[in-house]
């Protein structure tokens, strides 16, 4: 009941464009200075709402872009400004935000989406159940979309043993490191949007 083609092909294109591992230090980041047990809270709502944004745009994708009259692209750089926003914020150090709401912004934004499900693995899912063919394609594409939050929450879960090690100086570090690797991944994400409407154009 499994196309193991289908299933490695998917699996394989999540984990570069979702990135488990490269991801890490941002969570480490956003989360640094909470308790342990909200640490693995967010780490775990924050895999649901990527798998849940997942699992409706796979279902449903098309539609929804197509109802609000929204193009990819414009998805795209929608969330690198997202993305650079919060990146800025890990750069300067900034901590104003009350930090009961940064609880829940954290695992919800930028975490759960656009960081992980973002407008790459988005499109990625809705072509992949687009393509599928029969039960066995399907029953695949969604195996593989379980996996890779699996692995995804596998990695935020035991990353946080990293904080025992690195103490708080090494959280600042961290942060900074943090917010220069997103603040990259926000520019190239932008500039994917604009290349792909100049070229629409």
């Amino acid at each position: 009941m499994l196309d193991v083609a289908v299933f490695g092909s998917l699996f394989l294109t999540l984990f570069v464009i979702m990135d488990p591992p490269g991801v890490t230090p941002i969570f480490l980041a956003l989360t640094a200075g909470r308790p342990a047990k909200a640490q693995k809270r967010m780490a775990f709502q924050a895999v649901c709402v990527a798998g849940g944004v997942i699992v409706v745009f796979g279902l449903l994708g098309h539609r929804i872009l197509d109802y609000l009259h929204v193009s990819v692209p414009a998805l795209m750089i929608a969330g690198g400004l997202l993305l650079l926003l919060i990146a800025l914020d890990l750069l300067t150090g900034k901590t104003d935000e009350p930090k009961q709401t940064k609880d829940v912004n954290v695992a919800l934004v930028p975490l759960g989406m656009p960081l992980l499900a973002g407008p790459g693995a988005i499109v990625s899912v809705i072509l992949a159940v687009q393509k599928a063919d029969g039960v066995t394609g399907q029953v695949s594409v969604w195996a593989a979309i379980f996996a890779i939050h699996v692995v995804l929450w596998l990695a935020l879960r035991y990353s946080l043993l990293i904080i025992r090690v690195i103490k708080d100086g090494g959280v600042v570090l961290v942060t900074r490191l943090a917010g220069m690797m997103l603040s990259a991944i926000a520019v190239q994400q932008i500039i994917n949007g604009v290349t792909q409407v100049i070229r629409g154009g």
